[in-house]
């Protein structure tokens, strides 16, 4: 594999950072700009917004751009949010900081896919994404744990500036190892990016995304009363069971992408019935500590398998504008964040208990099956059901890739 994969996992490891360390900071920040927690969690809002709104607008107006160039200009975006976090001194500055934050996100791990599909041999691709993807799920390992320890004890601001610093190792390490001549950008140009978006097997593929990961975020948003409340955990024990979220994740980032590259659809649909099955068992799991701590790192690993082979197949689909539909699958991965919380929260709010969420999240994941069928019956009436696919790279030579289903 590339060496320059470790320039795009390092960015990923500052985003997935940035991300998730809000949660973990919301009293600190409350407390300090004298605002309620409530109002501190519109903080988590503004950047997922940003990473809707920037995720196909920002891939969509540097289509014509070399990629290399766009990856380190969105580096540089991402340092002045956090930087400017840093230094926001009232709440509606903190919020305009942390959207700006969001902006670059999408489009980073969009472009980036295309860039490392682009750099390996085609039996290797959804290897060289989850290779990419490895940064964002350590982060939950290292990256978030460590910066909510240094928010907690030098301030949230130095959390940001660490972030930032982050950011400048990323921009370094992607100046130096990203290869300049195969990293050019589409001829395509904005009006054929997005008249890329117009086909039907696209929006499946992002639907099956959006209903996937809600699935997901159904049962994480609210992990902390369930291991709390029902299987009696201490709250300063949490933060390791969230790192044992981030160990599942990880190994199931790296087993979906060597098995995608076998068969992209059997990992996506293998993935989505074991994240079914996770969640169904989930509130029988809750009951005793050990079986609590199995079922996190279960289901961040039968989440995490399905990333590389949904990436990948919404770049199939729409093989003319890569760069915009992997990046709107980064704007779809974010809206599942918000709508699966906001569905786990209404399974609590309907007094159905502590661990209705992870129900509710089961529903998600077997609809997300749903759509992933009638794409495949899609593809199938379309005679797209074959012993190739297409999967976008940046140079022509690279378009036809055989691969197993």
């Amino acid at each position: 594999m590339p060496l320059a994969l470790l320039a795009l996992a390092v960015g990923a490891f500052g985003i997935g950072t940035t991300e998730f360390v809000m949660m973990g900071l919301l009293p600190d920040v409350a407390d300090d700009l004298g605002i309620s927690i409530p109002s501190a969690g519109h903080l988590v809002s503004a950047y997922a917004i940003g990473v809707v709104v920037g995720a196909p607008l920002l891939a969509a107006v540097t289509a014509r751009m070399s990629r290399r160039k766009v990856l380190i200009g969105l580096m540089v975006l991402f340092v002045a949010g956090n930087s400017l976090s840093a230094f926001a001194p009232d709440n509606t500055s903190l919020l305009a900081a942390r959207f700006l934050s969001g902006l670059p996100h999408g489009a980073f791990f969009g472009v980036g896919a295309v860039v490392a599909t682009g750099m390996v041999s085609a039996e290797r691709k959804a290897r060289a994404v989850s290779l990419m993807f490895l940064g964002l799920t350590v982060a939950n390992i290292v990256g978030v744990p460590a910066a909510t320890l240094m928010g907690q004890h030098l301030g949230w601001r130095a959390t940001f500036l660490g972030v930032s610093v982050i950011g400048l190792v990323a921009i370094g390490s992607l100046a130096l190892l990203l290869p300049r001549d195969t990293t050019h950008g589409s001829a395509a140009g904005l009006r054929g990016e997005l008249a890329a978006l117009k086909s039907l097997p696209v929006w499946l593929a992002l639907g099956t995304t959006v209903a996937g990961f809600g699935a997901l975020f159904s049962a994480y948003s609210y992990i902390t009363p369930m291991l709390t409340d029902s299987a009696g955990y201490a709250d300063s024990s949490v933060t390791l069971l969230l790192a044992l979220f981030g160990v599942g994740a990880t190994a199931g980032n790296l087993l979906g992408g060597r098995l995608a590259d076998r068969s992209m659809r059997g990992t996506l649909f293998s993935g989505l019935v074991s994240l079914v099955a996770v969640l169904a068992l989930f509130p029988v799991m809750m009951g005793t500590a050990w079986s609590a701590a199995l079922a996190v790192v279960l289901l961040g690993a039968a989440a995490f398998v399905t990333s590389s082979p949904l990436l990948l197949m919404v770049m199939e689909k729409a093989s003319s504008a890569p760069s915009l539909a992997s990046s709107a699958n980064q704007a779809a991965f974010n809206l599942a964040n918000a709508g699966g919380a906001w569905i786990g929260g209404l399974a609590i709010a309907a007094g159905f208990g502590t661990t209705s969420p992870a129900l509710a999240g089961a529903a998600l994941a077997v609809l997300g099956l749903a759509v992933a069928a009638v794409a495949y019956t899609v593809d199938r009436s379309r005679g797209k059901i074959r012993s190739g696919r297409v999967v976008a790279t940046h140079t022509p030579q690279h378009q036809e890739t055989p691969a197993h289903h």
